[in-house]
């Protein structure tokens, strides 16, 4: 069976910068996503597409194709008084923000004064090509409750995390 739209596919990974350092790898062995479902980055899925289990292969994706390119309007200079006073605030601690719409997102402290917190609304891993070593392990019919969902649902049935 193929990977295309509509699939979970089940596969092993080691994400790694240019410079070769694990960024991130699949945790228990496995990761299931539902391909179609924009579960995972786009440079990624267009890879897997029409592979089948037990095909390795290795996969660099430009900033675009990842997480996007770092966005310098989207870090700001914020006052310390916006942050809880009985927090110590430092570099790399994370905290939600309501963002320009209403949404809520996630913002990365990348430097603190006694007068103002500077934070980085960008994805970590914005602006970083990214190679990922893969290799497909499964490839099965989406549920109709998965298909329905958006996601995978784990061995024992549907959790939502």
């Amino acid at each position: 069976m193929q990977v295309e739209s509509r699939k979970v596919v089940t596969l092993k990974y080691t994400l790694t910068d240019d410079e070769g350092n694990v960024i991130d790898q699949s945790s228990d062995g496995s990761f299931a996503y539902l391909h179609g479902a924009n579960n995972i980055i786009p440079g990624l899925e267009n890879a897997l597409t029409g592979k089948q289990a037990g095909d390795e292969l290795q996969v660099s994706v430009s900033p675009e194709e990842g997480y996007g390119e770092r966005d310098a309007s989207k870090t700001q200079a914020v006052p310390r008084e916006m942050f809880p006073q009985d927090t110590e605030i430092e570099p790399g601690m994370q905290f939600h923000a309501q963002g320009p719409n209403g949404e809520t997102v996630v913002v990365t402290v990348t430097a603190v004064d006694a007068e103002t917190v500077t934070v980085d609304g960008n994805h970590p891993l914005a602006g970083v090509p990214l190679n990922f070593a893969v290799e497909i392990v499964d490839v099965r019919d989406a549920s109709p409750e998965e298909l329905e969902h958006g996601h995978v649902h784990g061995p024992g049935g549907h959790e939502h995390g």
